[in-house]
């Protein structure tokens, strides 16, 4: 049985790593792989039973390590129906730094409903969860290459062993779904974009924005983590994860009459993670 669900554990990692490369076979794809590392510490209170609400505090660092990328603090509230079903709510406060300007950039307000379905068999659980997400950007945008909102569902299958009731080891995957990404009209030759109206004239495509409702999946993540109870509050978190990210990516003029670029960024990100949470 162990042999078998390593097995299942392990093809799901491997599909979340190569599905992009096999996906876009035909594509010249660029992924320039960077490390870097989220490190929290959050508290869990339980309220009355099945309602608990949490707050969280993330630093990142990316660019191997090289670079402070954000602060994340995060306040949730869930709500346990029963033993198969939990539902919450959650909110965001995310602060870039621009290392560039040596400064933090506007801050970015996410704002999060969840919906988690898990079974358990023995020592192993699953579950399924599933994240709608509005985040918010409160500072100057060119909102013809990108909405001021932009909406995301994210869908994470997770497997857990549990070897104790101190000692667990768990892997997920896990797809990012872009809700309202910009769709715009304009000519493509598969290298250069066109005039709509000339299509041998090559450069500035002819083109409009016809509206965010375009939708596609812009990351796949992988996970493999373990999770150690020390004492009765205490939990440590240790994990890996592999992102895949794949983002079109549009820049235009503030009037929305010129497309100077838009582009496949596709890109892996290593991530070490060690998180520390207290409950009570």
């Amino acid at each position: 049985m162990w042999d078998k669900m390593r097995k299942i554990s392990i093809a799901l990692l491997l599909s979340v790593f190569l599905l992009p490369i096999i996906s876009n076979g035909q594509t010249n794809v660029s992924l320039n792989p960077t490390v870097g590392a989220k490190l929290s510490v959050g508290v869990d209170k339980k309220i009355v039973k099945g309602f608990h609400v949490s707050l969280s505090e993330e630093i990142r660092l990316d660019n191997n390590f090289c670079k402070f990328d954000r602060f994340h603090t995060t306040l949730a509230l869930s709500y346990k129906v029963n033993s198969y079903f939990k539902v919450g709510v959650g909110y965001a406060m995310i602060n870039p730094y621009s290392s560039t300007n040596k400064a933090f950039k506007k801050a970015r307000h996410r704002f999060m409903v969840d919906a988690t379905g898990s079974i358990l068999a023995g020592n192993w659980k699953f579950s399924l969860k599933e994240r709608f997400q509005m985040t918010h950007y409160s500072g100057d945008i060119n909102e013809y290459q990108k909405p001021r909102n932009a909406l995301a569902l994210k869908s994470r299958f997770t497997v857990k062993y549990y070897f104790s009731k101190k000692y667990s080891l768990y892997t997920y995957v896990e797809m990012r779904n872009y809700l309202n990404a910009p769709v715009i009209a304009a000519a493509y030759d598969g290298t250069n974009y066109l005039t709509t109206d000339d299509y041998e004239q090559k450069g500035d495509a002819g083109w409009f924005l016809k509206g965010f409702n375009g939708g596609y999946i812009n990351r796949l993540r992988g996970c493999l983590g373990t999770e150690i109870k020390i004492g009765k509050h205490n939990t440590i978190n240790a994990f890996f994860q592999g992102d895949f990210v794949n983002d079109k990516v549009v820049d235009a003029n503030a009037e929305g009459t010129k497309l100077k670029s838009y582009n496949r960024e596709r890109g892996f990100v290593g991530w070490l993670g060690f998180e520390y949470e207290f409950s009570f």
